[in-house]
């Protein structure tokens, strides 16, 4: 798309840290629902009488209906407005929070999740073009800091937020407390919020309808896969094998619909641009650790060290510390050493973050998480923030909304893959540990006979002698299966540090250069 003075000499007429009040609020209410259900899923597998595992759906729901969205962002920009398509994604969220905190059935819940994620869908990349649109370029760096600060803030707060709010309240609060945000967003977004004149209501648009099916059968086969593979052993099942084919076919199909038709439903041109290119796949790699080591985490504590919800989420909390410290050293930083640097330390940062990880055990406390989370959180907004900077800023203003629609798409899907990989790493470094371990448990060996005879001796004051050297081999074999559920979040933390560090190289390939 060519560019004219007019399109990039466009200001806004209100304060653009005032129309970031609005657009964050809504940021923040998306991005917090990405995972303040994790804790809670056990309370609402028990409300609608399912198991653990369809309890899941309650979450991928959401992340695949936001994923089929976003590409079709700019479409519904240029037919209603960005603005009004705004206002409506807003609105649609806000109604769907309502539905899901009344939902009685799995299948309500599911169908307003689903709603939920429509509308939040067209939120992230519509606020993210709005804000390196608004401000000049030499503001944008602490503009978009304060943007991947609620990127990242969001996450991290839901653990907490949605263990507190079920522990104290119930469940469906979690969705309630949607409910003022949105009201708020919504009156604010109308007040505030202007459209750029290419960003208008347009006529005559058209919808590519063949890109779109494609686009959610791909999504939909993909995360159904991603979901239910570990459990039914990846692709020594059948039906994996067939649904990946399926899933792999429609993503084919899409992509070459979408490089041969005139007018597709996204513009791939933008991956042309080396910047955008490299940014966003350093982008998906951060966003698949970022929502992974959300998930396991609190999964972890609750599994093997018996937190309840509340404490378990709160684990996550030193994390935004180090994220409100790396948003300031952002501000600070950018201007004076640029932002490849900075992008490189926080990688350097994040590995060492998840290398700390993997030193921790069963014997610590909720004090012993709060060091590696803060470092974490730390290396985390320290290289995302800058590179989505970066990766857009040699692009036009007008291929914004299709460049955030393209790089939200990839690392929704970035995060997806990431939060499967690390749940089948987990499981399979556990069951490799259990079976290096569980040979030392015989007779032969002097350590686990003197074990279990003194445990054996505790147990017998309470029962015969039999049923108590029973007792202490299911004790013993107990303690193993939990330190090799350990060992399995450990090696998983240690590839999270490992992978920041691969990633460094191609940082190294992007280059700072003037917009067009």
């Amino acid at each position: 798309m060519t560019n004219t003075p007019a399109v990039e000499q466009w200001k806004p007429s209100k304060n653009p840290w005032l129309v970031m009040i609005p657009v964050m609020l809504s940021v923040f209410m998306f991005a917090l629902d990405e995972t303040i259900s994790n804790v809670a899923l056990p309370y609402m597998a028990g409300s609608f009488s399912i198991s653990h595992n369809e309890s899941t759906w309650i979450i991928t729901s959401y992340l695949v209906a936001s994923g089929v969205v976003i590409p079709a962002v700019d479409f519904f920009c240029k037919l209603f407005g960005r603005k009004a398509y705004l206002l409506i994604s807003i609105v649609i969220f806000t109604i769907a929070s309502i539905l899901c905190g009344i939902s009685n059935s799995m299948s309500m819940m599911l169908f307003s999740r689903v709603l939920q994620g429509i509308g939040g869908g067209g939120i992230m990349p519509i606020s993210q073009a709005i804000i390196f649109e608004i401000f000049p370029k030499e503001k944008r760096a602490a503009a978009m800091a304060v943007f991947g600060l609620g990127v990242v803030m969001a996450p991290i707060m839901g653990p907490a937020l949605g263990g507190y709010l079920t522990e104290t309240l119930s469940w469906p609060f979690i969705y309630f407390v949607n409910i003022p945000f949105g009201i708020i967003a919504i009156h604010l977004t109308k007040m505030l919020v202007e459209d750029p004149p290419y960003a208008r209501k347009q006529k005559h648009v058209s919808m590519d309808y063949s890109g779109f099916f494609f686009l959610t059968v791909w999504l939909l086969t993909l995360q159904i896969v991603l979901d239910k593979g570990n459990d039914a052993d990846w692709f020594g099942a059948a039906w994996i094998c067939k649904t990946f084919a399926i899933s792999m076919m429609a993503m084919l199909a899409f992509f070459m619909i979408q490089i041969k038709k005139e007018k597709p439903l996204i513009d791939l041109s933008v991956m042309k641009d080396g910047n955008f290119f490299f940014g966003t796949i350093v982008l998906m790699v951060l966003m698949g650790v970022m929502m992974a080591s959300a998930a396991i985490l609190p999964s972890m504590l609750q599994q093997l060290m018996g937190y309840t919800s509340f404490l378990s989420g709160l684990s996550m909390v030193p994390r935004g510390g180090g994220c409100l410290l790396a948003t300031v050293l952002c501000g600070v930083l950018i201007p004076k050493i640029g932002m490849k640097p900075l992008i490189i330390a926080g990688l350097i940062i994040l590995g060492i973050g998840g290398l700390m990880f993997g030193e921790i055990n069963t014997q610590i406390a909720l004090v012993d998480i709060a060091l590696p989370n803060f470092v974490f959180g730390l290396g985390m907004i320290m290289a995302m923030v800058p590179m989505m900077n970066l990766s857009c800023s040699t692009l036009t203003n007008d291929q914004q909304t299709n460049a955030a629609g393209v790089q939200n798409l990839l690392k929704n899907i970035g995060a997806a893959i990431g939060t499967s990989i690390a749940t089948t790493m987990i499981s399979r470094f556990a069951q490799a540990h259990q079976m290096m371990m569980v040979g030392h448990l015989n007779y032969s060996n002097d350590n686990f006979v003197a074990k279990a005879n003194a445990l054996a001796g505790s147990l017998s004051s309470i029962t015969d002698i039999s049923t108590a050297k029973e007792m202490a081999n299911y004790q013993i074999y107990h303690q193993l299966l939990q330190q090799a559920n350990l060992w399995g979040y450990v090696e998983t933390f240690r590839y999270f540090g490992l992978m920041a560090l691969v990633i460094i190289p191609l940082v190294l390939i992007i280059r700072q250069r003037k917009a067009h």
